[in-house]
């Protein structure tokens, strides 16, 4: 019988197991793939480093960070380069981002003010944010992002800001994402200062002063790293992979735990887990890190209502596309991180990422490394393509914004197959049935970016806390409550 059982051998479950071992607490985690660290994964590739999936850790939330630091990592985290500059495409032209933007909202009037990205209307429309009124205080109704951005800051805005940059972000539609799950900096800014401008220009400050080499890091050999030492760190044989589950049950002949003259013996196994293989395993505690569609597959016999709950939660799919090109095949300076591309722009693509451009090392002297990304919400159909076609719209699209002749020297294309949890208005109100569903199975958490928490800090952040209150449950002492990531 084991104490606990981790389902889901992503970076929130392998976090969970993290935290599980530093209090001493045994576990065991099974991994449906043949490698642990879901959409993180780093190549070495005829000396290019490719990040395949997410390459940067934001320092504001200092979850990532701090785990690599107690991994021995510290001193390897390495800023972006200079000049941190991010573009966005508007009538096939790369524009920057005003400087002192916030998630792209202004926070010094000169940068704004000359810009070219906006019209002289919507930087009059963006500028009378400041005499918005704020959601009255008895109006806790969800919205999107884009009703938010387009309330606050006017259309421009939403289609050249929110759409490609914040919902860009999450590979999402802007008409659907609920800004309250994802953005509640936002909704905190409007009710606390009744102006994101006002409230964002002091943020700023402070923030530069936090984080003088920029808001990001990673790892030379990319963001790998921090799933290998994790792995490293964990006891061995701790880690099954190639062990889909199928089933969590809990036993026909258990105490009914929510019969108060019937209680819970903390010796006597409580739930069955079984796997693919047909094996099953007894647990005391069972903490779901699958995607959530997963978790209400295998939730479907032990809890009908929590499975469809689980299974409401919709997920995008896309893809990268990895390019490498001799430096002197690209006219472009490529002087910064990269750039989003608002739908209206009709490309085929939402954003391309300079990679050699944005880490130190990443390609060879003499050669540049570029990442195109495809799909989500945006184009669902879009991993029905082959690799070929993907790799000639990413092409198609790049090559007169860049001015880039010739073929790449390398191409790789890396598939996301529903990875990218949609956090949709209304995701909150879900979160909170789940969390009451779940209080009628004592020792069965959930985790992972399709309930609490998105980017890898946050679910390394909830990893962490869903450990702690695992532990909790285990030792009888009183859980955490779950919080929200801002």
């Amino acid at each position: 019988m084991h104490p606990v059982v981790i389902v889901g051998g992503g970076i929130a479950g392998l976090s969970t197991a993290f935290e599980l071992h530093r209090r001493q607490q045994p576990f065991v985690l099974l991994e449906a793939g043949a490698r642990a660290g879901g959409v993180i994964l780093s190549e070495q590739i005829d000396g290019y480093t490719v990040d395949g999936g997410p390459d940067a850790l934001l320092v504001q939330k200092p979850d990532g960070v701090e785990l690599c630091r107690e991994l021995g990592l510290g001193d390897r985290l390495i800023p972006t380069r200079l000049p941190r500059v991010a573009f966005i495409q508007r009538g096939g032209v790369l524009h920057p981002l005003p400087a002192a933007s916030v998630l792209g909202i202004p926070t010094r009037i000169g940068p704004f003010v000359r810009t070219r990205l906006f019209s002289v209307a919507g930087k009059l429309r963006m500028g009378a944010e400041l005499f918005v009124p704020r959601r009255p205080e008895t109006d806790d109704s969800d919205e999107s992002v884009g009703a938010f951005m387009t309330r606050r800051f006017g259309a421009e805005a939403a289609t050249y800001l929110a759409e490609p940059l914040l919902a860009g972000i999450h590979a999402g539609d802007v008409d659907r994402l609920s800004v309250r799950a994802l953005f509640p900096r936002f909704t905190d800014a409007e009710r606390q200062h009744g102006s994101l401008l006002r409230a964002f220009r002091r943020q700023s400050f402070q923030a530069t002063q936090a984080a003088p080499d920029g808001a990001f890091r990673s790892l030379p050999g990319g963001l790998s790293e921090m799933v290998n030492a994790l792995v490293a760190a964990l006891p061995p044989g701790s880690i099954r992979l190639n062990t889909p589950v199928t089933r969590v049950t809990r036993q026909t002949n258990a105490p009914n735990p929510s019969n108060s003259q019937n209680p819970v013996n903390p010796v006597d196994p409580v739930f069955q887990v079984e796997t693919a293989a047909g094996e099953t395993l007894d647990a005391r505690s069972v903490v779901l890190s699958a995607p959530a569609f997963v978790a209400a597959d295998i939730l479907r016999d032990a809890d009908k209502d929590l499975s469809r709950l689980c299974g409401e939660i919709p997920y995008a799919s896309s893809a990268t596309i990895a390019m490498a090109f001799p430096r002197t095949a690209i006219r472009h300076p490529l002087n910064g991180s990269g750039f989003v591309v608002p739908r209206v722009e009709a490309t085929g693509i939402l954003a391309v990422s300079w990679l050699s451009s944005k880490w130190a090392h990443r390609a060879p002297e003499g050669r540049t490394l570029l990442r195109v990304f495809v799909g989500g919400a945006r184009d669902p159909l879009a991993l029905e393509q082959s690799d070929s076609v993907l790799t000639t719209r990413a092409l198609a699209a790049i090559q007169p914004l860049l001015g880039i002749a010739g073929a790449p020297l390398l191409t790789r294309v890396y598939r996301w197959q529903r990875a990218s949890a949609q956090h949709e208005v209304g995701h909150l109100a879900r979160m909170r049935a789940i969390e009451q569903s779940l209080q009628v199975h004592p020792g069965l958490f959930v985790t992972g970016s399709g309930f609490r928490g998105v980017g890898i800090p946050d679910c390394i952040a909830d990893g962490r806390l869903t450990a702690n209150n695992v532990f909790h449950f285990l030792t009888g002492t009183v859980r955490s409550v779950p919080g929200r990531h801002s």
